[in-house]
């Protein structure tokens, strides 16, 4: 589905704010806790290995649960980048 334009423009506005990483930045480093924030239908589908779910409707809500220690590094990511930049946001803007 094409995401509306309110939408991009949201995900826009939050992307100068958000660290993009490649897949080999991310496999340098052993530390980071990989969370998927797609939808649990999504994430029943199919998933990256060690990856951890928190979907993006429940991540502000959980994610201190999960990870109290907030100096853990976190990688988000889902089908297209645009729910995970906007969870990451949220997570920066929590501490």
């Amino acid at each position: 589905m094409q995401p509306s334009p309110a939408f991009a423009s949201l995900v826009d506005s939050v992307m100068p704010h958000v660290n993009l990483l490649t897949i080999e930045q991310y496999q340098q480093q052993d530390q980071w806790q990989l969370i998927d924030v797609r939808e649990d239908n999504e994430w029943l589908q199919g998933h990256l290995p060690n990856a951890k779910h928190l979907s993006r409707g429940i991540i502000e809500r959980d994610i201190e649960h999960r990870f109290p220690d907030k100096s853990t590094p976190i990688l988000l990511y889902c089908g297209a980048g645009q729910r995970a930049a906007l969870s990451a946001y949220n997570l920066q803007l929590m501490g």
